[in-house]
């Protein structure tokens, strides 16, 4: 019986983990296209929803702030949106990512390549 086979034997065990691992980033990548997040602005009457990867998948607009005058406002109220949806993916991310690290025994805090 060779020494060194009890290596091998735990390098197979982490070239598997490895693997699974890999599997579990693609399955969330995948799923966190799908996951959408809502910020909003001016106690709601501007709404953005994007994915957690922060790709902008719509706008909700209370037509009470459409007017001439406040055209400037509503420009505001729009990007606040959109910079609170994109806030809140990325916070999503980032629970999603601890969430896989914590389940496979890494520091939850871990950055992953994301």
């Amino acid at each position: 019986m060779l020494k060194g086979l009890g290596g091998l034997g735990d390098m197979a065990k982490m070239m598997k983990a490895a693997q699974d691992m890999q599997q579990k980033m693609a399955d969330l990548q995948e799923e966190m296209q799908q996951m959408t997040v809502t910020g909003e602005s001016g106690a709601g009457l501007v709404k953005a929803t994007c994915t957690v990867k922060g790709e902008l998948k719509g706008l909700d607009i209370d037509p009470s702030i459409f007017s001439a005058d406040d055209k400037e406002v509503v420009e505001d109220l729009i990007l606040a949106a959109i910079k609170d949806a994109q806030g809140r993916a990325a916070e999503k991310a980032q629970e999603e990512m601890g969430k896989l690290t914590e389940g496979l025994g890494l520091p939850k805090d871990m950055k992953l390549p994301f």
